[in-house]
Parts: structure tokens; sequence; C-alpha cells
């Protein structure tokens, strides 16, 4: 990932010396990936030996609290669906009965 950051910074200083605002680009990128992509490099995938959970989109919540206001939070877009899309919502609910 960070190859890709710095090879994208690398071309967008390139450009810069047709355009100045790449140059502002490029430095925008390197900031937001010093900031925030550095130290959030996680493995990409587990090894084929490991027996552990399935990786999943969000990490676990930490306290019941947490927990609690994330189910909350899915319960309520679930409601949201099945109201804004009832008919798929419906075939949704026949294929998982079968």
């Amino acid at each position: 990932m960070g190859t890709v950051v710095l090879s994208g910074a690398v071309v967008l200083v390139v450009l810069g010396f047709g355009n100045p605002l790449y140059w502002l680009a490029a430095a925008g990128v390197l900031f937001l990936y010093v900031r925030y992509g550095l130290g959030s490099s996680a493995p990409s995938a587990p090894s084929a030996g490991s027996t552990g959970p399935a990786p999943s989109a969000a990490p676990a919540p930490t306290t019941y609290k947490a927990y609690r206001d994330r189910r909350d939070k899915q319960a309520k877009w679930e409601r949201r669906y099945r109201r804004e899309r009832p008919m798929e919502s419906r075939r949704q609910e026949r294929e998982r009965g079968k």
C-alpha cells in the first residue's frame, strides 16, 4: 500500500511542473497517508494454517456498550432496508427459509 501511495505522490510531483496544483495534491496524499494510513497496516490475510475466526469488516467491540451500540445501529439499518425494499427483503427471507 505504501508503495502505491509513494508512487502516486511522485507522479503528482512530476505532473506538478506543468500545474502546481498537483504539488498540493501530492502533499495532501502524503499527509493523509502519514496521518491515517501508516500505522493502520494490518496483515492482508491470515496464514493457511490459521484456525481462528475469519476477519470481519469491523473490529470487535471492546466493551459491552460498544457492542450494544453497533448491534442497535445494524438493526436500524436492517429495518430501514426492509422498509425501503420490501420485495427484495421478502425474497431474501424466502431464500433463507429453504
